[in-house]
């Protein structure tokens, strides 16, 4: 009788504890979210108190990946923070025959830039807009072109410099505080489709 006892309280305490590693369940039925759609992109106002920051960052950045010189790129792509597999994919980027910044940064014809921020929702108010103009911190993309101004990414996701691509971008980070305004930027790689 005791062997028996101890042997059903033994399959009960497995029982529970398989059961408490189990997964919750949830009382009430949850639909699953429909993902956001990407937020588009648009040219930075003219106006803007960032376009000029953004202009010679860009122009910076730019001449640093033509150069070619890690020593001059690095800086500007993280530094010291730039782990040593994202500095190979940048110089993939800069070498590879189909990477788009060989022919957006390289080519022998006119290069076009654009700089493109993240569209305002149309229902911002005024004082809303320019709480962001005012702020310390701001985001945008970057991107060139030789083969002429028609064709730049309609959202952030299509800024991946995947080979094909008509252009090649990177996103700049600024933030100012105090008096040292500071710039970092990104570069994304897309797999090729």
């Amino acid at each position: 009788m005791r062997a028996m006892l101890i042997s059903s309280a033994l399959a009960a305490a497995f029982a529970l504890s398989a059961a408490a590693g189990a997964a919750p369940t949830s009382l009430l039925p949850v639909a699953p979210e429909a993902p956001a759609p990407a937020a588009a992109l648009a040219p930075l106002a003219e106006d803007s108190v960032w376009t000029p920051r953004f202009e010679a960052a860009a122009g910076e950045l730019a001449a640093a990946l033509r150069s070619g010189d890690e020593t001059r790129w690095g800086p500007l792509l993280g530094g010291k923070w730039l782990s040593a597999a994202d500095r190979e994919r940048i110089r993939s980027l800069l070498g590879d025959r189909d990477s788009p910044f060989r022919h957006a940064l390289f080519a022998k014809n006119l290069q076009h830039r654009v700089i493109l921020g993240w569209d305002a929702a149309a229902s911002m108010s005024a004082d809303e807009r320019a709480a962001i103009e005012a702020g310390q911190e701001a985001e945008a993309l970057v991107c060139w072109s030789a083969g002429g101004t028609g064709a730049w990414p309609a959202t952030a996701r299509e800024a991946d410099n995947r080979p094909g691509r008509p252009y090649a971008c990177a996103r700049i980070s600024y933030s100012v505080r105090g008096d040292a305004p500071t710039w970092r930027a990104f570069i994304e790689r897309g797999e090729p489709a």
